[in-house]
């Protein structure tokens, strides 16, 4: 298994890195033949039946919105690297966990939100502004517009790391990747009732935050 880090050009940093576990055949060549045909599901019942280059697949194809989650909870591009890289480890080893009564990717969130939840202390809010910052700013600006969105970007990200876990979690994957409530309480495993709750108490509190920024 090799890994390694770098940045793709394009609409922000991006990862680089790749996760490689080859499975040999008996006469010792690599035998990736039809797994790019395989969807998620299929692809993980392939690993665990012992074509474990499935993975490098898996990877291919989640990495990208695990990168973007983990970077949402850190300030560097290295620090969201890391932890996108230790997602996929612990996915891998787990794999026989996963069940199909749910998405692979919302299960890879799921292990994403808490590697990221462990790591990064909530008490610490991130300083830098968030590139896609506009989602979150249209929840708060009222139609005259209002503060300029480049600065407040900082600011609201530094709100979203003063909130509880959960309910930092719950804003993230609902503002930023869509999720909906199903799929919340899923990653986060609780009920739709306390993720619309989180998502409301999240929105109520980062708004608070600002006013008082503000007034300060």
């Amino acid at each position: 298994m090799s890994s390694r880090t770098g940045e793709l050009a394009g609409n922000g940093v991006q990862p680089e890195w790749t996760l490689t576990v080859v499975s040999m055949t008996r006469d010792g060549d690599a035998n990736p033949v039809g797994l790019a045909e395989l969807d998620d599901r299929s692809l993980v019942q392939a690993c665990l039946g012992g074509r474990t280059e499935a993975f490098d697949l898996i990877v291919e194809r989640h990495r990208r919105h695990v990168y973007q989650l983990c970077r949402r909870f850190v300030n560097r591009h290295e620090d969201a690297a890391d932890l996108s890289q230790d997602v996929f480890l612990r996915a891998y080893r787990g794999l026989r966990r996963f069940r199909a009564d749910a998405s692979l990717s919302t299960w890879l969130y799921r292990i994403g939100v808490n590697v990221c939840l462990n790591k990064v202390s909530a008490r610490v809010p991130p300083q830098t502004s968030l590139d896609d910052a506009p989602p979150l700013m249209a929840a708060f600006d009222d139609p005259a517009g209002g503060l300029v969105r480049a600065e407040r970007a900082t600011k609201v990200r530094a709100a979203i790391g003063r909130l509880p876990r959960k309910q930092r979690a719950t804003l993230i994957l609902r503002m930023y990747h869509d999720l909906s409530h199903q799929e919340i309480a899923t990653v986060l495993g609780t009920s739709v009732g306390a993720a619309k709750a989180n998502l409301f108490h999240a929105l109520g509190n980062v708004k608070k935050l600002l006013a008082d920024q503000a007034l300060g």
